[in-house]
């Protein structure tokens, strides 16, 4: 070998070299890093079995939880893990399983408090004090404006939805005879939502309760048995239930029959207002002669619509009315409301004399 060839020979010697250290460091990393891989797996599958999966509670911060209709446990659970309120579903299905009043849970809105203990999430929404006021309390006598200001301000909906139900009125469940008119089938009652409804699912319900009233009273069939189509004694209903206390409304719905059968214009304040979109009781002579087919002043027979959501009482009343010839009535009082009824126009100048009297007195 010549020196030339001594010099590659011992210039390719140290890179050999260097190579098997490199090897050995390698092979070193490659069994260090699986022992990590097999140490880390481990622990994770002793902390997956040891992974708590329930809050200590008690907690804190109050979020209220809307619970929708048809959930089953299982859904609840995961309504309430992805509000806070239980650490997981899985949890809250346990619990559930443990206490037997689970099967009473239902929809609606519920007040609770951030990382509560499972049991104790569901111990609170088995009591009454957990639900959150989702309640609709509508009473007699409001007009469609009226209800639909109520129900925005309780379900935080915007008016112009349950305007634009109005205006669309298919699917509401109105009966046939109300020709897609929604005046006056806005029931008046108690309503406890759920709290996760659109506006037309709460104009659907309303008008189902509507429903079920016509149902009591048998509305249509006495309606026909009367010779009169049942819209005609909604739109009495709600005349009487604006005009007078319910303990006058039979007398009051004879009046509107006898004025109807005698063709006398029923000369109702209550329309007037309805055609002005106000509630005064006392109008002017410019108000009364508004030029609208809801002034009884200027026009016989009933106004095109009801005027406002009458209740069951004054239903009953339109299809019952008193047996008595009274053509007029006045409410002598507008504080008290008491309401005196005449047969004589005489009668009802005198009655009139006093109201002005007692008006002027206040």
């Amino acid at each position: 070998m010549t020196h030339l060839d001594d010099m590659f020979t011992e210039a390719a010697l140290p890179p050999s070299r260097n190579r098997g250290a490199v090897g050995k460091r390698l092979s070193g990393l490659v069994i260090l890093g699986l022992i990590i891989a097999m140490v880390v797996i481990a622990w994770r599958l002793v902390a997956g079995d040891s992974a708590p999966t329930d809050y200590p509670g008690p907690g804190s911060g109050e979020v209220t939880v809307v619970v929708p209709r048809g959930a089953t446990l299982t859904e609840i659970g995961g309504v309430l893990e992805q509000a806070g309120v239980v650490l997981t579903a899985e949890a809250f299905v346990e619990a559930t399983a443990n206490d037997e009043r689970s099967s009473s849970l239902g929809p609606g809105s519920y007040s609770l408090l951030r990382e509560m203990r499972a049991a104790d999430a569901l111990a609170l929404m088995l009591s009454p004090q957990s639900r959150a006021e989702n309640r609709l309390v509508l009473p007699e006598g409001l007009r469609m404006t009226q209800t639909f200001e109520t129900a925005a301000e309780v379900t935080g909906l915007p008016i112009k939805d349950f305007e634009a139900v109005a205006k669309d009125p298919e699917n509401l469940g109105l009966p046939r005879w109300a020709e897609d008119r929604l005046e006056g089938f806005l029931f008046p009652a108690t309503y406890d939502l759920v709290g996760d409804e659109d506006a037309r699912q709460v104009v659907r319900t309303l008008v189902g309760r509507f429903d079920q009233a016509a149902a009591t009273t048998n509305l249509a069939e006495r309606a026909r048995e009367m010779g009169r189509d049942p819209y005609e004694i909604l739109i009495i209903a709600s005349l009487i239930q604006a005009e007078v206390l319910p303990s006058d409304f039979a007398k009051a719905a004879a009046v509107v029959y006898n004025r109807l059968d005698a063709g006398m214009p029923l000369q109702f304040d209550s329309t007037v207002s309805y055609a002005l979109g106000i509630t005064d009781i006392l109008l002017s002579k410019e108000q009364l002669a508004t030029d609208s087919p809801y002034n009884t002043y200027q026009t016989t027979g009933l106004p095109p619509t009801p005027i406002n959501s009458p209740g069951e009482a004054a239903i009953e009343a339109a299809l019952a009315p008193a047996k008595a010839k009274w053509l007029y009535f006045v409410t002598v009082d507008p504080t008290t409301r008491e309401t005196k009824f005449a047969r004589s126009y005489e009668r009802f100048l005198k009655l009139k004399r006093q109201f002005q009297q007692n008006v002027a007195d206040q």
